[in-house]
């Protein structure tokens, strides 16, 4: 998501240069969270609904697929792939992370991981076939596989070496009570329990247990993809670039976001390694602003995450706080500037508690010719396949028209519309209401509400 993001942050504040997104995987850019839900199941893939809706040729994006990055060469300024050197003038890591493996699995039959798209394809028959599965590690993803797999009719045991699920991503007080919505779906959660070896049908503990399986599933992590900038830049002690606040590795011209960087956090004290997909939508923006006029980063730490039979729920740093990134005044960046990413992770639109209490609004910048250009760009690429809906009508008289809590239906707005001149209004949820219309309470799950002007 992080790579495409920027290209995008970069057209919607009017950079015009060159930009060349390369990615490993030969997949057009996809939103990965339908991978341990849709995808699975037999939907989202299928039907393209999982491919990122971007015409990155309405864009001008250069979009390059199933090109591997091997090396960077700082003082040339070119990288190293499998098709070639390509030279930059900026460049961008937003390459991810890997996942963990068990030792001694690598390329093992009925081992799996969950995180990219092929992935997600090979453990479909496992669900298909109700196949037996020993999901290894209680986290996120062990979580939404177990999700789909029950859903699915599978006969699920969940194996944890710590003592609690999500040990490593929530406080004991909130994570230890999940434990019952494992028992309510159906799996069984196996805590404190290490695993020695995996053999053909079979997963062995460390205390003995034999534990039958058809298929295994590892989920324990996973760890930054920055072996290719290994010689170029200051790495840390998982891998991650180590970059400045403003996104910058230690190399000239060279930025980091997503899951393969660390940044220091001014709010917490300590240097942030975060994988989330809102971390590489919020570092993209401030990437592309960092590109084009210096910004720090602040990582908004409130996200919602949708794990039944976990439900939706908020997830952050244990002691909580929320940030953005500052939005100083931009210049632009020289005309031949060519921003290169090697890989692509695709979002979901961002939703969490709302800010604050009350009907509080949040003004959007206003819409200048780029931003413009990326929302068309959005809606473009899924239409020509046959996806998405059409563009939106003009509401036309409708637009002084609006539903208020209690009434059957909407009744004309009165006041300056009955003289002849439009009502100043606004959107709420992308309905057009009148000025001083209460608004109802927000749906749950939102940050805050947008608020246009027209």
């Amino acid at each position: 998501m992080a790579g495409v993001r920027t290209a995008e942050a970069l057209r919607e504040q009017g950079f015009t240069g060159p930009v060349t997104l390369i990615g490993a995987e030969p997949h057009p850019p996809y939103d990965r969270p339908p991978l341990s839900k849709g995808v699975l199941l037999g939907g989202a893939e299928g039907d393209g609904s999982a491919v990122f809706d971007v015409d990155f040729a309405g864009l001008d994006i250069d979009l390059r697929l199933g090109c591997e990055v091997t090396g960077v060469r700082v003082a040339d300024k070119e990288i190293d792939t499998d098709q070639g050197p390509v030279g930059y003038d900026v460049l961008v890591a937003a390459t991810g992370a890997h996942p963990v493996r068990l030792p001694g699995t690598a390329g093992a039959e009925g081992v799996h991981v969950l995180h990219n798209l092929d992935d997600a394809l090979r453990l479909r028959p496992v669900l298909e076939r109700n196949d037996s599965v020993v999901v290894v590690g209680a986290g996120w993803i062990g979580a939404e596989f177990t999700t789909a797999a029950r859903a699915a009719g599978c006969e699920v045991t969940v194996v944890e070496a710590t003592g609690r699920p999500l040990s490593g991503a929530l406080p004991a007080e909130i994570a230890r009570p999940m434990a019952r919505w494992y028992a309510e779906s159906g799996a069984t959660l196996l805590t404190d329990a290490r695993v020695e070896r995996v053999e053909p049908g079979a997963v062995l503990l460390a205390d003995g247990r034999r534990l039958e399986a058809d298929a295994v599933v590892v989920g324990i992590g996973a760890r930054p993809a920055t072996a290719w900038l290994a010689d170029a830049v200051e790495l840390g002690p998982q891998g991650e670039v180590l970059a400045d606040a403003r996104l910058r590795a230690s190399a000239p011209d060279v930025y980091a976001v997503g899951d393969c960087a660390s940044f220091p956090s001014a709010r917490y004290g300590e240097r942030l390694l975060i994988h989330h997909w809102d971390n590489a939508l919020q570092g993209a923006r401030t990437v592309a602003e960092g590109i084009l006029d210096a910004v720090s980063y602040t990582h908004l730490d409130v996200y919602k995450r949708q794990d039944p039979p976990l439900g939706q729920r908020a997830a952050g740093r244990p002691h909580g706080g929320r940030g953005h990134p500052r939005r100083d005044a931009r210049r632009s960046v020289r005309p031949g500037a060519v921003l290169l990413v090697r890989a692509v992770r695709a979002v979901r639109a961002v939703r969490g508690p709302p800010r604050g209490g009350g009907h509080h609004a949040v003004a959007r910048r206003a819409r200048g010719p780029g931003v413009e250009r990326v929302l068309a760009a959005r809606g473009a690429a899924g239409r020509a396949a046959g996806r998405g809906p059409a563009p939106r009508p003009d509401p036309g008289p409708q637009a002084d028209r609006v539903r208020r809590p209690g009434r059957p239906g909407p009744g004309p707005r009165p006041g300056p519309a009955a003289e002849g001149r439009r009502p100043p209004l606004t959107r709420y949820h992308g309905r057009t209401i009148g000025e001083g219309a209460r608004l109802p309470p927000p749906g749950p799950g939102w940050h805050a509400w947008s608020c246009d002007r027209d």
